[in-house]
């Protein structure tokens, strides 16, 4: 049972993404969607529903392609394409302000 559910990442699993997702454009969508609604227990469901699947898409896939790619190179591929998207978007913004 230890090696199915380790605490230690459970907690850091938590910490990560509710930190990361602070503020993110999926909280800011809940927001919007509960205000025009007026219904949060639907939409609490609703997304709680759509964060745990595209978490089991992640899981799934990171447990595949781990077979195949070692750790150390999708940290390096995670961390390129998270400063790549930073980048388009200061990007984005400067073409917007000028245009």
């Amino acid at each position: 049972m230890h090696n199915l559910l380790n605490w230690h990442v459970v907690v850091l699993a938590f910490a990560t993404l509710f930190f990361a997702e602070m503020g993110d454009k999926t909280q800011l969508a809940v927001i919007t969607l509960v205000a025009d609604s007026k219904a949060p227990l639907s939409v609490f469901i609703g997304a709680s529903a759509a964060l745990m699947a595209v978490t089991l898409v992640g899981v799934l896939f990171g447990g595949a392609i781990t077979k195949v790619v070692p750790a150390h190179y999708l940290k390096i591929g995670a961390g390129i394409l998270f400063v790549g998207i930073g980048l388009y978007t200061i990007w984005e913004t400067f073409v917007e302000l000028a245009g």
